[in-house]
């Protein structure tokens, strides 16, 4: 099968065109800078902006297309999450549609059906609404968030934690569900031909839940949180809204009010369970990835590209 990856040279696509080659397909990953990350010497690359409105030529000739094209949650300005996931979505999907494209995957996210209002969850919500009123053969992932070599969830934190000292709203109770990616790209990519996976919606978590105050600790060597009261937090974000280059604002405040996890993990549905999966402390104790499994390549690239 001719597979066209939206965001291959970024933090999920490489290991998922890594999965799809390994099972025989022909890959080929797109992305704004293909050449500039590593990957197998059997995935073709091409240059292109989901951004633009005409995709057909990059479309052309595939029979399925994986949309993986992601930015940050606490990137600005909000208005690059409308253009990237929801009119890069549109415009795949267009071309998917006139190049008689059999299936089509798109990565959303943990959270947007969930009643928090912020940019990167609207956006994703309305790309999920596309991919559905689709003519297309589809199914959605919904992940927690995903950690592994090049993400952005790490380093973020880490930016928080520089000085010692964190103001978390609620003192951070907020629970998340950390994935590896490692454990994702092989679920993505059984997306691409397994008939099971047609109109599925997966939400998907990894092995703990961890409050945001937890993992917080683990990234950061053990910084001082200083619980905010919630009615305060709110009033802080949105003067930092305000600040060009902070990365927090009320976006972020708002996606602390509410579990980032899964009741009924969506893992199972790819014949593995949530013990198996691997663990946010194991990936940052080891460095490396789990006996059997296949390797991350690094890259300072922390999005997947538009």
């Amino acid at each position: 099968m001719d597979v066209l990856v939206a965001g291959g040279t970024g933090f999920v696509g490489r290991p998922v065109c890594r999965v799809l080659a390994d099972r025989g397909h022909r890959v080929t990953a797109a992305s704004r800078s293909p050449d500039a990350v590593s990957l197998p010497d059997a995935v073709v690359r091409a240059r292109a902006d989901v951004t633009d409105s005409d995709l057909r030529g990059l479309v052309a000739g595939h029979d399925a297309v994986v949309n993986l094209v992601a930015l940050p949650s606490h990137v600005q300005p909000r208005a690059s999450h409308e253009a990237v996931h929801l009119g890069g979505t549109r415009h795949l999907l267009r071309a998917s549609e006139a190049a008689g494209v059999d299936r089509f995957v798109q990565l959303s996210g943990l959270g947007v059906d969930d009643g928090v209002e912020t940019a990167y969850f609207r956006a994703k919500r309305r790309a999920e609404r596309a991919v559905r009123e689709s003519g297309l053969d589809w199914t959605i992932y919904r992940p927690s968030v995903v950690f592994g070599d090049g993400c952005a969830f790490l380093p973020f934190l880490e930016r928080l934690a520089r000085f010692g000292v964190v103001s978390l709203p609620g003192g951070g109770r907020t629970r998340l569900q950390p994935m590896w990616v490692g454990d994702l790209a092989p679920m993505v990519a059984s997306g691409v031909t397994d008939a099971r996976h047609v109109g599925a919606t997966y939400r998907l978590g990894g092995p703990e839940r961890l409050t945001l105050a937890a993992v917080l600790a683990m990234v950061a060597d053990d910084p001082l949180v200083l619980p905010v009261p919630m009615p305060v937090a709110r009033l802080g974000a949105a003067v930092l809204d305000r600040v060009p280059g902070v990365p927090v604002g009320l976006d972020q405040y708002r996606a602390t009010t509410l579990d980032n996890t899964v009741a009924d993990n969506d893992v199972t549905a790819f014949d593995t369970t949530e013990a198996s999966l691997w663990r946010l402390g194991d990936y940052l104790r080891d460095g490396a990835t789990p006996a059997g499994a296949a390797s991350e390549t690094p890259n300072a690239t922390e999005v997947d590209e538009p």
